[in-house]
């Protein structure tokens, strides 16, 4: 980090090839995505002190996200790929046990690079082997091999592809299944939360299996029966405790943040 920006708090993954997760991160999820837009975006965030990012190869990013790595090294603004933290995630159509591993090698060649510091399951669902692209449809869905993929993605660990693995937007239930079948047991679970949201059921049992939950959409996500509007940066009850502590609503910390 520079002299003018502040350390981000790590966490320490329990993975044994795994380098500490900085605990903010920047998203590179963006409809529709422009690639020299996100490329600069990304290498802002690492002027300022950023060096975690996340991509998926849903969101079409990867390219763009290893250019500004790449970028980034050439102009001293970090040391080395080693400095930054690339989580990247498995979609669904190639959520099958032999296409995890393909999907990864994928993944590091749009990214250029030669792993990803974390790799989820970006849903768990899956669906009929196909491009990449959302939103899916029902009749392509088919049952999802808990074990099987996660044997895949176990893989990518073993030979050092993936410092560390886990899964995104799973429950509880789907938890215990890939818990039954786990020799490496997922590091992280992602999921939206943010004061609106607060998953403390979800929360509370990861905290007994080891399982790091890492938040996105920490200042709302969207409303998806419609209404639109944003449960956090519009609640009445935040604005009053940001006013009062001279705060905006993104600076208030929540029992969700703690």
């Amino acid at each position: 980090m520079g002299s003018t920006t502040a350390a981000v708090p790590e966490v320490a993954l329990p993975s044994g090839n795994a380098r500490p997760m900085p605990a903010i991160g920047m998203g590179t999820s963006k409809y529709p995505l422009v690639h020299e837009t996100t490329r600069d975006a990304v290498l802002a965030a690492m002027e300022v002190g950023f060096r975690h990012f996340d991509t998926a190869a849903l969101y079409g990013s990867e390219p763009p996200l290893g250019e500004a790595v790449a970028e980034g090294v050439r102009r001293g603004l970090v040391a080395s790929r080693e400095e930054v933290f690339i989580t990247s995630k498995l979609w669904c159509t190639r959520c099958h046990p032999g296409l995890v591993l393909p999907s990864l090698r994928e993944s590091l060649q749009k990214l250029q690079v030669e792993y990803v510091d974390l790799y989820l399951i970006h849903l768990p669902v899956s669906l009929k082997p196909g491009p990449t692209a959302f939103p899916a449809k029902r009749e392509d869905a088919v049952p999802f091999d808990f074990e099987g993929v996660w044997r895949g993605m176990e893989e990518c660990h073993r030979l050092g592809l993936a410092k560390a693995i886990g899964v995104s937007n799973f429950t509880t239930g789907h938890l215990d299944k890939i818990l039954a079948a786990a020799t490496v047991p997922p590091a992280v679970n992602q999921v939206e939360m943010n004061p609106a949201w607060q998953q403390r059921k979800l929360r509370a049992y990861c905290a007994e299996k080891g399982i790091h939950v890492a938040a996105y959409s920490p200042l709302g996500g969207q409303r998806w029966s419609g209404s639109g509007g944003n449960a956090v940066l519009e609640s009445e009850v935040l604005a009053e405790i940001a006013k009062a502590r001279g705060k905006s609503i993104a600076q208030v910390r929540t029992p969700a943040d703690r």
